[in-house]
C-alpha cells in the first residue's frame, strides 16, 4: 500500500534538492537545442535507474537495529544540508550535440547524461536515507522518481522562466532546512529510541 504522506514529503525533499542541481541545468541546455519530448524520455528513464538503485540501497539498511539506521540517516541528511549551503552555483556544462536529433539520438543523449552525472549524487543517497528512514519502499521510490521528474520538466520546458522568478539562492536554503529538520528529527530518535 502506499503512504500518501510519506510519498509527499520524499517528493518535496528531492524536488528541491533537485532545482539547483547541475542536471536541472543540464536538462534545461538539452531542452533549449532538441524536442523537450525526446529529452524528457531519456532523462527520465535516467532517473528511474537511479531512484530503483538508490531505495534498494535503503532497503538494505532497514535490516540494521533502528537506532543505528535513524543515527546514520539523521547524520547523512546533516551532511546533505552541509553540502546544500556549501556548494557554489554551477554553471551550465556544454552537452555534445548528437550528430543528428532522432528520437533514439536525442532520448539516448539525455540517458547517458543523467545516468552519469546522478550517480552517487545527493538525491540518491537522501532518496536511500529515505528508503531507510521509512521502510517503505514503494511510497518513497514514487515519491523520489516523480520528483525528479517534475524538476526534470520543469528545466526541459520552462527552466528560464522559473529561474528569473526564484532565486536558486532560496531554493537551496529552503532544501537545505527541511533536510536539517530531518536529519535532526532522525537523530533524535536514535537517542530517545
Amino acid at each position: 500500500m502506499i503512504s500518501f504522506s510519506v510519498m509527499a514529503l520524499v517528493f518535496g525533499v528531492v524536488f528541491l534538492a533537485e532545482l539547483p542541481d547541475k542536471t536541472a541545468l543540464a536538462g534545461l541546455v538539452l531542452g533549449t537545442r532538441y524536442r523537450a519530448s525526446y529529452v524528457f524520455v531519456g532523462v527520465a528513464a535516467a532517473f528511474a535507474v537511479h531512484v530503483t538503485l538508490a531505495v534498494a540501497a535503503g532497503s538494505v539498511l532497514t535490516l540494521l537495529p533502528q537506532q543505528i539506521v535513524h543515527a546514520v540517516t539523521g547524520v547523512l541528511f546533516l551532511g546533505g544540508a552541509a553540502v546544500l549551503l556549501m556548494k557554489k552555483d554551477e554553471d551550465e556544462e556544454e552537452v555534445r550535440k548528437p550528430a543528428n536529433q532522432t528520437f533514439w539520438k536525442v532520448s539516448g543523449a539525455g540517458f547517458m547524461l543523467i545516468l552519469v552525472a546522478e550517480f552517487g549524487d545527493l538525491t540518491q543517497i537522501m532518496t536511500a536515507n529515505l528508503a531507510a528512514r521509512y521502510d517503505d519502499p514503494l511510497s518513497v521510490g514514487l515519491g523520489a522518481v516523480l520528483g525528479l521528474w517534475a524538476v526534470a520538466g520543469l528545466g526541459i520546458v520552462g527552466g528560464k522562466a522559473l529561474m528569473k522568478r526564484v532565486p536558486l539562492s532560496l531554493i537551496t536554503k529552503v532544501a537545505a532546512v527541511l533536510m536539517t529538520g530531518l536529519g535532526a528529527w532522525s537523530l533524535y530518535e536514535a537517542v530517545a529510541g
